[in-house]
């Protein structure tokens, strides 16, 4: 493994606090696949079984997720370094949330989850590390429950984006109607056609045909919340 491999692992937050004599080990004793991605490649599809921890080494991903039910869509970006969705390989629901789509070349390290039980666990560091990225995880989301139909339009629009989207940051692409979207998060379509387009007055969003762009998710929030 190059040096500069080494250093893209100790960037994860799973491997935050090891050394390079830790994952020396680590990777003589789990089984590890490297995998190569060209554009438009499927990495990993929603609804599908997560039985292995995925990280992006290297490249752009598209996040998407889809919500039937409600009909609707969201588009994520995210560069590497990256883990895929390691809350999804334990608990009642071990199933991808969305899809991931390699947005240019992307090369992923696979580690199964039987090696990660096995040897992974035994690193009192990546255990504490698993627990703070699950912990995290749950305590943010509690925080927005409770935020989720509370406030302006504005801020119940900028509160349905911060609970669904994967990456609290960067930019996303919203399909959806005006009308569902309203219906969503309990307000008139008046109310939020009048919010959307204070937004993207501001430069914030892009509108068209049921499309919203938010060009950054941590500017909209700064935006709302000032």
């Amino acid at each position: 493994m190059k040096v500069s491999m080494y250093d893209t692992l100790l960037e994860l937050p799973l491997f935050q606090g090891l050394t390079k004599e830790n994952i020396t080990s680590i990777i003589e004793k789990v089984k590890m696949g490297f995998h190569k991605y060209n554009a438009k490649q499927c990495i990993a599809q929603q609804e599908e079984k997560c039985n292995s921890l995925i990280f992006i080494l290297e490249g752009k991903v598209n996040i998407t997720t889809n919500d039937t039910s409600h009909n609707f869509k969201i588009v994520e970006e995210v560069n590497a370094p990256y883990i895929l969705e390691p809350y999804s390989l334990f608990g009642m629901h071990t199933k991808y949330h969305a899809s991931y789509i390699a947005a240019n070349n992307v090369e992923t390290l696979n580690i199964d989850k039987s090696y990660i039980l096995t040897n992974l666990c035994k690193f009192e560091i990546f255990n504490l590390n698993y627990l703070n990225i699950i912990s995290n995880r749950a305590q943010t989301a509690n925080i927005k429950l409770w935020n989720s139909h509370i406030g302006s339009t504005r801020e119940k629009l900028m509160n349905f984006l911060a609970l669904r989207c994967i990456i609290p940051y960067g930019k996303k692409t919203l399909y959806i109607t005006m009308e569902d979207m309203a219906s969503l998060i309990d307000d008139t379509r008046i109310n939020v056609s009048r919010a959307l387009n204070e937004l993207q007055e501001k430069g914030i969003i892009e509108l068209s045909r049921k499309k919203i762009i938010i060009n950054d998710l941590t500017q909209l929030i700064e935006e709302v919340k000032d």
